[in-house]
């Protein structure tokens, strides 16, 4: 069993209360994929420049990951540079170059299309609704999304929103789409806008899962050392998928549990710069952090 995600592949310039780091491989679907190749094999459609470094295609080799279908186009690829203050909760985005991905059509192979599970990261509604129209039978499609779409491709979000099983947003985003204050009634305005299950991140504050069947509130993993919160959501969503692909099922246990994996995963995320601690990261570890985790929120 495998599974696809599509997203970015991104250069990113990050400054927080603990140092600065230039042009870090980063992404969300890069992001995504660190914790997903735990559970399972990673297919990674994206694009990136002519610029883009050959020691990160290496490295993403390395790790596991599928890149049968990243593009390498003529032009400059994505890059993000944000700075993070105080609580470190939320980023302020210094800049934004799009680069190649301003034009980027995804294509997947032939045998790629058969695969069930699937992973929409953070792009322009367009684009994930043009990948997904190249897969078969998928059985799971999670959709991710941003407030700039929110506010500037809506009828698009909206459209694809009916297509998939899976909604995951933040807090904020939850809100801004769906019109409510309360997180909950939030849930179920977005639940009435086609997905069945609905996954609002919380940052700090950890993650609320809505459905028909059941509602699940977990807190965050207490975590110490937060040095760079990028890609924190990316990599729960990537452990929380990537243990639903291996588990084969979707009943309210395994759901819980993916969620518990996604929330532990993120927790090594935030304790270095970039990559440097997930891309590191064992399966074990992971386990062994998880077990610690039960223990806390167990009455």
């Amino acid at each position: 069993m495998s599974i696809l995600v599509l997203g970015t592949v991104a250069l990113d310039t990050v400054k927080t209360p603990f140092g600065e780091r230039k042009h870090m491989l980063g992404g969300s679907a890069v992001h995504f994929a660190m914790s997903c190749r735990l559970f399972t094999d990673v297919n990674l459609v994206a694009i990136i420049g002519a610029d883009f470094p050959q020691k990160y295609i290496h490295f993403l080799s390395q790790k596991g990951i599928i890149l049968t279908s990243l593009i390498r186009s003529q032009g400059k690829t994505f890059k993000w540079k944000g700075e993070y203050k105080g609580d470190l909760n939320s980023a302020l985005t210094l800049s934004t170059e799009l680069g190649v991905l301003s034009t980027f059509r995804p294509s997947v192979l032939k045998e790629q299309r058969n695969i069930r599970y699937v992973f929409l990261a953070n792009l322009d509604p367009d684009i994930q609704r043009h990948l997904l129209r190249h897969m078969r039978l998928p059985r799971l499609v999670a959709l991710d999304s941003m407030n700039y779409w929110i506010q500037h491709r809506r009828k698009s979000l909206l459209r694809l929103l009916k297509k998939v099983n899976i909604y995951v947003a933040n807090d904020q985003e939850a809100r801004s789409l769906s019109g409510e204050v309360n997180l909950i009634k939030a849930a179920k305005a977005l639940r009435i806008l086609g997905p069945q299950m609905v996954l609002i991140k919380k940052g700090e504050h950890g993650v609320l899962f809505y459905s028909d069947k059941f509602i699940f509130s977990l807190p965050a993993y207490p975590t110490e050392k937060v040095i760079d919160p990028t890609g924190a959501g990316d990599t729960f969503a990537g452990g929380f998928m990537g243990y639903l692909c291996k588990a084969k099922n979707m009943n309210e246990t395994s759901l819980k549990k993916a969620i518990v994996f996604g929330t532990v995963a993120a927790s090594f995320n935030v304790e270095d710069f970039g990559l440097n601690r997930t891309s590191r990261l064992s399966i074990q570890e992971l386990s062994e952090r998880t077990a610690k985790f039960r223990k806390c929120v167990s009455i």
